[in-house]
């Protein structure tokens, strides 16, 4: 009965092995050779002595911290309204919406908003102010990376609020604490676990963020993931574009254990 059950479980062991780990070995293998095919540890040694490369690590968790606080800002308040509507489905399901659309044809439409002729130029043209340099700037690439990262941030903070029994804030309000004292007090302490979930899912991300450096920010923001592209794409240095993304990813495993929930972790929280 057991083998039958261990039967299912190949498709997804399958999946697994060729589309996770067997990438993620590849890539380390690939990280150890130079762009003569020649094994070597220069492309380690390159990347932690290069000055352009720590730059580019800095680069790299200052926007993405940028682009995290600037989405948490904005997907608390809306987690927490969505959570005291009605229609909460509804609402979420047209927040969910915007992450079907394919993110090049989002990214060109943001393009259209912040162009020499695009809309927005064309309304401060209209009231006097005249056309800005909206595109190719930083706060340009924080709009659109925020927007776009919106929703993972929104949807794990929703559902954590919306887990809290109503009866904890009744009784909140029962004790005398007013709305803001028990949004301080009572929710936002239990809604922590989405918040944490929210940071991973957007934090993580941007780290490797390079399309959207190129498009909206005009090569003006310099990350890891613009590193790995050009070397993937214009220098053919495939080694060189390996051992970064093995760096990104050690990078992306130590913010995921800082930012674990350590109730799962072994319950280290004092209960």
């Amino acid at each position: 009965m057991k083998k039958k059950h261990y039967n299912y479980a190949i498709p997804y062991l399958l999946w697994i092995v060729l589309f996770v780990i067997a990438p993620l070995v590849l890539v380390l293998y690939q990280s150890f050779f130079d762009s003569n095919g020649q094994f070597t540890l220069n492309n380690y040694i390159h990347y932690f002595t290069s000055a352009n490369y720590v730059k580019m690590t800095i680069n790299s968790f200052l926007y993405a911290s940028l682009v995290t606080l600037v989405t948490l800002a904005f997907s608390y308040p809306m987690a927490y309204l969505l959570s005291r509507t009605k229609h909460k489905q509804l609402w979420i399901l047209l927040i969910i919406l915007p992450t079907w659309i394919n993110l090049l044809l989002k990214a060109y439409a943001f393009i259209g908003l912040f162009s020499q002729t695009g809309t927005i130029n064309e309304f401060l043209t209209f009231i006097g102010v005249g056309p800005q340099q909206l595109l190719f700037t930083d706060a340009a690439f924080l709009i659109v990376a925020a927007y776009i990262e919106l929703p993972f941030m929104i949807m794990p903070i929703f559902n954590s609020i919306n887990d809290i029994p109503y009866s904890m804030i009744e009784a909140s309000e029962d004790l005398g604490a007013s709305r803001l004292t028990t949004l301080r007090r009572v929710i936002f302490p239990l809604s922590l676990p989405g918040v944490r979930s929210g940071i991973q899912a957007v934090f993580i991300p941007s780290l490797s963020l390079f399309m959207l450096t190129r498009l909206i920010g005009g090569n003006r923001v310099i990350t890891l993931g613009t590193a790995v592209e050009q070397h993937f794409l214009v220098t053919q240095n495939w080694g060189m574009g390996s051992a970064i993304g093995v760096v990104l990813m050690v990078l992306m495993i130590i913010v995921m254990f800082l930012t674990r929930d350590k109730n799962e972790a072994g319950g280290l929280r004092d209960e």
